[in-house]
């Protein structure tokens, strides 16, 4: 069978943390993949938050998340803290794509957690249609 390959670029243009809670915990007792999910999506919020926008104000634009892959690598545990960075990349006219590391430090060692990217698609939730991604949002997410 196949299996999802998220290939990590070597840099990323922004970094936070985010601790798990008690309730990200599932029958198992560590972090569902659901959960690894919304966590992707507070990363994302966080780092469009950082260059100044939201989601649905993105220099004159909206966004929708089209499509999703997440490699997963290791389990999260209560209390973990995730270093969640991300980085903007494979431009086209209407969208690109988001690229996410997961990683928790354990006795000084980083470990992956999940590899994983977003593709994001610009659209005008007015005229419901999409749009091309706006001339600063490139310049400000490195695109």
């Amino acid at each position: 069978m196949a299996r999802i390959k998220v290939d990590l670029p070597a840099e990323f243009a922004f970094t936070t943390q985010i601790p798990v809670r008690i309730t990200d915990l599932n029958y198992g007792g560590h972090v569902g993949n659901d959960t690894i999910l919304s966590i992707l999506h507070e990363a994302r919020v966080q780092f469009i938050q950082h260059h100044g926008y939201t989601e649905l104000k993105l220099a004159g634009v909206g966004l929708i998340m089209s499509d999703v892959a997440i490699e997963f690598k290791q389990e999260l545990f209560y209390p973990d803290n995730i270093r969640a960075s991300v980085t903007a990349g494979d431009l086209t006219k209407v969208s690109f794509d988001l690229y996410y590391k997961l990683e928790k430090i354990v006795e000084g060692k980083t470990i992956l957690v999940a590899a994983a990217k977003t593709g994001m698609v610009c659209f005008d939730y007015e005229k419901k249609k999409v749009a091309a991604v706006p001339g600063e949002v490139i310049e400000k997410f490195g695109l």
